[in-house]
């Protein structure tokens, strides 16, 4: 997978030299982003989350047979590049379907300044034009008004509501489908 760039933001695969970038900015977002993190249901909860070693791993694997593609936001700074936050092309369907989600998360320090909708669209842009892909979603929980905001910014529209779609925080939650269709394939 190549990168993708949009002036100074780069969307890129995490790599295992990574892993002290990737932990320091979950370190410090841990409390910001729980309330809306995945979570597994009792039925899954014996079974250990992967190392980030093992993270990664999966990562590329999901990456080279197209089932998912999930890539590190960078910004460029000072000539050097931060990590500020992950985003994946999930779920990805060929077929009759020919469509995916998008879900995301930034750093909290980075937010709000237009960095994860640009990260929206250029992944969006790669889905429809290099995949061919007929629709993506973004599911959110209705309560998270800065998701919801970058989902409008990045062109995707309100299509309805999925309850107890999700576990996030630990319980089933009820979430909102934005989607953008692609306009070239019909």
């Amino acid at each position: 997978m190549k990168k993708l760039t949009d002036h100074e933001i780069t969307l890129k695969p995490i790599r295992f030299r990574d892993k002290a970038a990737w932990d320091a900015v979950r370190a410090v977002n841990r409390d910001w982003l729980s309330p809306w993190e995945a979570t597994r249901p009792h039925i899954d909860s014996n079974t250990p989350l992967p190392s980030y070693y093992g993270m990664v791993l999966q990562l590329n694997k999901e990456i080279r047979a197209l089932r998912s593609i999930s890539l590190g936001i960078w910004l460029k700074e000072n000539k050097s590049e931060v990590l500020i936050g992950q985003i994946t092309l999930g779920g990805i369907i060929f077929g009759a379907m020919r469509g995916a989600h998008i879900g995301y998360w930034i750093d909290q320090r980075f937010a709000s300044r237009g960095y994860t909708t640009r990260a929206v669209k250029l992944l969006t842009k790669f889905g429809f034009e290099t995949l061919k892909l007929h629709r993506i979603e973004i599911n959110l929980r209705p309560e998270n008004e800065a998701s919801k905001k970058v989902a409008i910014k990045a062109g995707f529209e309100l299509e309805g509501a999925r309850n107890n779609y999700l576990h996030i925080a630990g319980d089933w939650r009820n979430h909102i489908t934005f989607v953008k269709e692609n306009p070239e394939i019909k």
